[in-house]
C-alpha cells in the first residue's frame, strides 16, 4: 500500500473510534440520567407507600349518656358539645383494666387518634339508638402508634413511643385488635395538624380552582397577541422589541412574578390573600410567554399556500386567520397550553410570596375562598416536625408528579393526534 493509503486508513480509523466513543458518552448520559430518575422515583415511593394505608384499633365503646353529657342523640347542640373523648378513654382503660398509675393513663390515651371523637360523634348521629349502648368499634391509631404499627421488627426499635406504649400495642396486634386500611381521608380531607388526619382534597381542589383560572386568563390573551404578532403587527423596532422582551420573560425566574403579585395585586389593588384567582393571576402572567412562543411558532407551521388560497378566494385578513390559521394551527397552541399550565401546577415560590401558604382546613368552595395548592402543602409538610408527615410529604409528591405525567402525557397524545403533515 502506498503511504497515502496508509495514511488514509489511519485517518478513518481514528474517525471511527472518536464515533464509538461519542457513542458510548450518549449511551452513558442516557443511563446516568435513567438511574437517577430511577433511584429519586424510588426514593418517593418508597418513603410515600406507607401514606395511602393507616391503622385502627378495636375497641369496646360504651356511649354512655352522663359520660356524653347527652341524653337525646337527636339533638344536634348537645352532640356539638359532648364528651366523646371521655367514652375513648374509658374503652382504653376498660381495655387494659390493670393501668392505674395517672402517667400511664395519659400515655395510654396518645394510642388513638384526636379524630376518633369526631368518628363517635358521626356514628352516634347515623346511628341515634345506640346512646346507653356499647358496640365494638374500629377507632383510628394516633399517627406514632401508626407508624409503630407499620414499621418492621428492626424499624420499631426507633419508635418515639414509650416501652408500654409498645407492649400495649404489641398485645393489641397480638390479639387481632388492629387493622390495616385503604387512607382514603388523605384523598377526602383537608390538611390538619394531626398526620392521621390530613388529606390532600383542600389542596387539589385549590389546585383545580387555581389551574382553571389561569387557563381562561392565559389562553386567550397569549393566542390573541400570537395572531397579532404573528399576523397582522408591522414587522419594526417597536414589535423587534415586544418579541424579544417576550423571549426574555420566558427566561425570567418564578420568583420575580411572585414579587410583582405582591407588590401590584396585594400592595396596590388590595386583593385578598391565599385565594385562587389571586394565584391565578401571578401564574397567568408567568405562563403568557409560553404560550404566545408555542402559539406563534404553530402559526408558523400552516403552510403560506392556505393563506394566499383563501385571500385569492376572497376572504379578508381575518376570515383568512379565523377560518383556516386559526383551526390548523390550535393543535400546537393546544399543546403549549397544556405544557404551560404543567409548568404552573408545579410553581411553589410565586405562591408563597402572595399567602397561600397559610394554613387551610376547610375545602374551598369557589375562586374565592381562601385555598392553598398541592406543591405549597407539600411544602408544609415538609417543613413538619412530626414524623409522619415524612411518608404524607412523599404521597403528595407521587400525586403531584402523576398530575404532571398525565398532563405532558394528554400534550403528546394531541400533538400526535390532531397534527397535519404538509
Amino acid at each position: 500500500m502506498s503511504p497515502t493509503t496508509v495514511q488514509v486508513r489511519k485517518s478513518l480509523a481514528r474517525r471511527y473510534r472518536a464515533e464509538k466513543r461519542f457513542r458510548f458518552y450518549g449511551v452513558l448520559s442516557i443511563c446516568i440520567g435513567l438511574l437517577a430518575l430511577l433511584i429519586l422515583f424510588t426514593d418517593i415511593i418508597g418513603k410515600g407507600h406507607s401514606a395511602f394505608f393507616e391503622h385502627y384499633i378495636k375497641l369496646e365503646v360504651t356511649f354512655d349518656r352522663d359520660t356524653l353529657g347527652v341524653d337525646n342523640a337527636s339533638d344536634k347542640e348537645q352532640l356539638d358539645y359532648a364528651n366523646f373523648d371521655g367514652i375513648v378513654k374509658q374503652a382504653l382503660q376498660a381495655r387494659f383494666a390493670n393501668v392505674q398509675d395517672r402517667q400511664q393513663r395519659r400515655e395510654l390515651n396518645e394510642l388513638v387518634s384526636v379524630g376518633s371523637a369526631y368518628q363517635l360523634r358521626d356514628q352516634l348521629v347515623e346511628h341515634p339508638g345506640w346512646l346507653g349502648q356499647s358496640h365494638s368499634l374500629w377507632l383510628l391509631a394516633d399517627d406514632d402508634a401508626d407508624l409503630f404499627l407499620k414499621a418492621g421488627e428492626r424499624g420499631r426499635a426507633d419508635s418515639r413511643l414509650t416501652e408500654q406504649q409498645q407492649q400495649w400495642l404489641a398485645e393489641l396486634e397480638r390479639d387481632g385488635d388492629t387493622e390495616r386500611r385503604f387512607n382514603a381521608s388523605f384523598f377526602t380531607h383537608g390538611d390538619s395538624r394531626e398526620p392521621e388526619m390530613a388529606g390532600i382534597w383542600g389542596a387539589v381542589v385549590g389546585s383545580f380552582l387555581t389551574m382553571l383560572v389561569t387557563l381562561c386568563l392565559s389562553f386567550p390573551i397569549g393566542v390573541a397577541a400570537a395572531i397579532y404578532l404573528e399576523e397582522f403587527a408591522p414587522r419594526n423596532r417597536f414589535t423587534d422589541f415586544i418579541e424579544v422582551n417576550i423571549n426574555n420573560l420566558a427566561a425570567v425566574p418564578s420568583i420575580i412574578f411572585g414579587l410583582l403579585g405582591l407588590a401590584i395585586f396585594l400592595n396596590v389593588f388590595g386583593m385578598p390573600r391565599s385565594v385562587p384567582v389571586l394565584g391565578a393571576v401571578v401564574l397567568t402572567l408567568m405562563t403568557l410567554p409560553t404560550i404566545i412562543i408555542s402559539s406563534r411558532a404553530a402559526i408558523k407551521t400552516v403552510p403560506p399556500s392556505i393563506r394566499e388560497a383563501a385571500l385569492g378566494l376572497g376572504a379578508s385578513r381575518m376570515q383568512v386567520v379565523l377560518h383556516h390559521v386559526l383551526p390548523l394551527a390550535m393543535p400546537g397552541m393546544l399543546t403549549g397550553a397544556i405544557i404551560g399550565m404543567a409548568q404552573a401546577l408545579g410553581e411553589t415560590a410565586p405562591l408563597l410570596l402572595i399567602g397561600m401558604v397559610a394554613f387551610i382546613v376547610d375545602v374551598p368552595g369557589g375562586p374565592l375562598d381562601p385555598a392553598t395548592v398541592l406543591p405549597v402543602q407539600i411544602y408544609l409538610w415538609a417543613d413538619s416536625p412530626e414524623q409522619a408527615f415524612v411518608a404524607m410529604t412523599s404521597a403528595a409528591i407521587m400525586v403531584l408528579l402523576a398530575f404532571l405525567i398525565t398532563m405532558n402525557t394528554l400534550a403528546v397524545i394531541l400533538r400526535k393526534r390532531l397534527e397535519r403533515r404538509w
